[in-house]
């Protein structure tokens, strides 16, 4: 049976969370913790197979980080961050500690919650169930992992993108030379299924990647057709 950790300091949202869990997994064991010091005894003395973190609790604005550098050191259990901090700023830190994704407090519905929560839990049994398994060699210019919380990796740099993106991108780079239809990468996202939003999250890996590499141009836009990835 999965074990999920619910970290938050405020019981109503606590308790909120823990009902989206248990109705999308029925059976699910749900612990609740509403400060940095029990949160981190219990990451000590339990294996998670997934925590649902706020970073501010009580007074530490932060404590969210340091609970994540703590289940790095233990388990590196795959941490789901849901926090009122803008998305804007946080996101791209969460993503630098290897948190698997970040909701913004007020701005998501409980499908995107369930959908993103239960997306980390199927990788987290694919990746049980075949632990070697990696999708490119380590040393290739791009390595990615669908089933690990690490990020893509760009000639050894890391891509700091939301898991959306990161599943758009590893589509493009699993089928890497040919057009990836709009209707695949429909498949591929959770919400928002329409051109105008595939095209948005393409933009964002190229932004992603153009961080990393001001020349890149390796994302071909097919027109009326989708994208193919091209890079060399």
């Amino acid at each position: 049976m999965a074990r999920v950790a619910v970290i938050e300091d405020d019981l109503p949202t606590s308790n909120q969370l823990k009902a989206w869990i248990e109705a999308a997994k029925p059976g699910i064991a749900v612990d609740q913790w509403f400060n940095r010091d029990d949160a981190q005894s219990a990451i000590a003395r339990i294996r998670y197979d997934l925590v649902v973190l706020d970073i501010e609790l009580g007074r530490e604005r932060h404590a969210g980080v340091a609970i994540i550098n703590a289940i790095n050191k233990q388990h590196a259990t795959p941490v789901l961050v849901v926090s009122a901090m803008p998305a804007t700023i946080y996101r791209s830190i969460m993503k630098a500690l290897d948190a698997w994704d970040y909701l913004q407090k007020a701005t998501f519905e409980e499908c995107d919650f369930t959908d993103t929560f239960l997306e980390i839990l199927r990788a987290v049994s694919a990746r049980g169930a075949d632990p070697t398994r990696q999708a490119t060699p380590s040393g290739a210019e791009l390595e990615i992992d669908p089933l690990r919380q690490r990020n893509p990796v760009w000639r050894g740099h890391k891509i700091n993108l939301p898991l959306t993106a990161q599943r758009i991108l590893a589509a493009l780079f699993a089928r890497r030379g040919e057009v990836v239809s709009y209707d695949e990468l429909f498949e591929v996202v959770k919400s928002g299924r329409n051109r105008d939003n595939i095209r948005k999250h393409v933009s964002t890996i190229r932004d992603a990647l153009r961080e990393i590499d001001p020349a890149f141009d390796g994302i071909e836009n097919v027109p009326m057709r989708g994208f193919r990835w091209v890079a060399r």
